[in-house]
């Protein structure tokens, strides 16, 4: 069979049985990192939390994630996705779940916490095993299909967070404790077939023949190899790295924003707006993330067809400080949704070019630690974003001033990313060698 028949054949294959799967993974883990945004409508009530606690609870998750990504990582290039991936899944469904019987602000710290520490890992280590599967050429398109999840996560899970605020009340549980457990347990029983599906690499595949494994893997084998011997790379050196950490700075950015936002939008918008119920807030504030979804899709293909990565990742960085900083002064529910969706449009873009940038500059093992520090420095940005907000907030009474400092932090990533640029005029960024 010819090679570009097998190729095309293969990677149908592939997309077809992968990207679904992981997709529907990520849902659940963005519907379990998120919901307490909707639970804090009735839950801080309850339980007495303030603006500044409730950041804290929002953010300290981010910690325990920080913590514990890199050496996820690394353990998974050791047993295989398969296993590490399902064991990530099992342990944060269950630990989402023990959300629900809290009875404390403290309980509430320390289940975040823990929650961060068990499902570190998921997505950098999604990531690198994209690089078994697909070749540079498609990842950005595949890995935008990946972050679909994204909003469907808000275009299903906000509605259904409010539903179930708004109607579940059974076994005289109130309705947040049953939010978490109910969106928690799906993710447990996704991990335990997780165990039983998820090939480890193409040659474990067996709905791949035999001529398209071989293939597939010596495709990524060679370009793995052209990356490891351009960069020189030894795998500690990624956690050193200039170029590790200017890229963490722009991933913190926009997570600072994305996370920061996200975290407080119910309560913004129910500040804004008078007399929804909380399904028409979770209405609300899924509308932009449909938007954004369409954006994401068109701008990452428009990344794979011109190969540059660079200026569409510095707009969409500038495009979410838009959105950011129109947050801070509006007061007015339609400038409010005009501006989420500005936010999420830039949030949400980024994705493809940079993920797909950084596979091109990190290969092996090294990708694996590079991959997993970038994501994890950049995610203290969910950690930065919430608890920043929510203690300016108590401070000053207004969100504000927190806006206006996320907003700072993405003017800046702006321009590194800029900068990046012209200290590497080809477009596929041969970056580690120069800085």
């Amino acid at each position: 069979m010819a090679t570009e028949a097998i190729e095309k054949q293969t990677m149908g294959k592939v997309k077809v049985r992968l990207i679904p799967f992981l997709l529907i993974l990520y849902f659940f883990c963005l519907l379990d990192r998120v919901n307490v945004g909707y639970a804090a409508l009735t839950m801080n009530a309850d339980l007495g939390i303030s603006a500044a606690e409730y950041g804290l609870v929002a953010g300290i998750f981010f910690i325990g994630y920080f913590l514990f990504e890199v050496p996820s990582n690394i353990i998974m290039t050791k047993v295989g996705a398969r296993k590490w991936i399902g064991r990530i899944l099992i342990t944060w469904g269950l630990v989402s779940a023990l959300c629900g019987c809290i009875q404390t602000a403290t309980h509430l710290y320390i289940i975040r916490f823990l929650l961060g520490v068990m499902e570190a890992g998921f997505y950098p280590g999604v990531m690198l095993y994209m690089t078994y599967w697909f070749p540079a050429k498609d990842r950005a398109k595949v890995v935008t299909l990946f972050m679909l999840a994204l909003p469907l996560s808000a275009v299903i899970g906000a509605p259904l967070s409010g539903l179930i605020l708004d109607h579940v009340h059974v076994l005289g549980l109130q309705s947040w404790r049953w939010l978490f457990l109910l969106e928690g347990l799906p993710t447990f029983f996704a991990g335990i077939i997780t165990w039983f599906i998820l090939p480890n690499k193409p040659s474990d595949a067996k709905w791949l023949a035999k001529d398209e494994a071989n293939w597939l893997e010596q495709t990524i084998e060679e370009e793995h190899a052209m990356v490891a011997k351009k960069h020189k790379q030894s795998k500690w050196r990624a956690l050193t790295g200039g170029t590790v950490w200017l890229l963490a700075i722009i991933y913190f950015s926009k997570t600072c924003a994305f996370y920061g936002v996200s975290f407080f939008a119910p309560t913004l918008i129910k500040q804004l707006t008078v007399g929804l119920s909380n399904f028409e807030i979770g209405v609300f504030n899924a509308v932009p993330l449909i938007i954004a979804s369409f954006f994401m899709i068109f701008w990452s293909r428009h990344s794979d067809r011109t190969g540059e990565r660079y200026l569409h990742v510095a707009t969409s960085v500038f495009l979410c400080g838009i959105g950011v900083i129109g947050l801070g002064f509006t007061s007015s529910p339609v400038m409010a949704f005009i501006f989420l969706t500005i936010v999420f449009c830039g949030a949400y873009s980024i994705y493809g070019a940079f993920w797909a940038m950084t596979s091109m500059i990190f290969s092996g093992e090294f990708a694996a630690i590079a991959m997993a520090a970038i994501n994890s420095i950049a995610n203290l940005g969910g950690f930065v974003g919430p608890v920043g907000i929510g203690a300016l907030r108590a401070a000053t009474g207004s969100n504000q001033y927190g806006f206006y400092l996320i907003a700072g932090f993405l003017i800046a990533s702006t321009l590194i990313t800029l900068g990046l640029k012209q200290v590497n005029q080809r477009k596929e960024i041969p970056v580690e060698s120069k800085i």
